[in-house]
């Protein structure tokens, strides 16, 4: 089992949504996220002060998948996110140790689907 995660643009997400379902990836969580890679963020001029936002807003997936999903499941989120540009995100694949589905007390990837 592993724990997929990704960092994405907002613009991004349904095509990595779309992407994610047509590779029968449904379960996934999604958060707004703030942060910024190698170009440090942006500036912008509000009321004629330019100021340094340096945080941009980012989507953060999470997906646990079992091990034969983890290739489709990378390969999708790349389809739906890659625009070739500095900024299109990253991916952490990690080890999950456990999962237990609470309702039915279902463990690991069982409780995975």
């Amino acid at each position: 089992m592993k724990l997929i995660i990704a960092i994405i643009q907002p613009s991004k997400f349904s095509e990595v949504r779309d992407e994610l379902y047509k590779v029968e990836v449904n379960l996934i969580t999604v958060s707004e996220v703030l942060g910024h890679g190698r170009q440090k963020g942006f500036s912008e001029v509000y009321r004629g002060v330019k100021e340094m936002g340096n945080l941009l807003k980012k989507i953060r997936l999470e997906i646990a998948v079992n091990e034969n999903f983890v290739e489709p499941t990378i390969k999708a989120i790349v389809k739906g996110a890659k625009t070739g540009e500095t900024g299109d995100g990253k991916i952490f694949v990690l080890d999950l140790k456990e999962c237990v589905r609470i309702r039915t007390e279902e463990r690991n990837g069982v409780a995975i689907g």
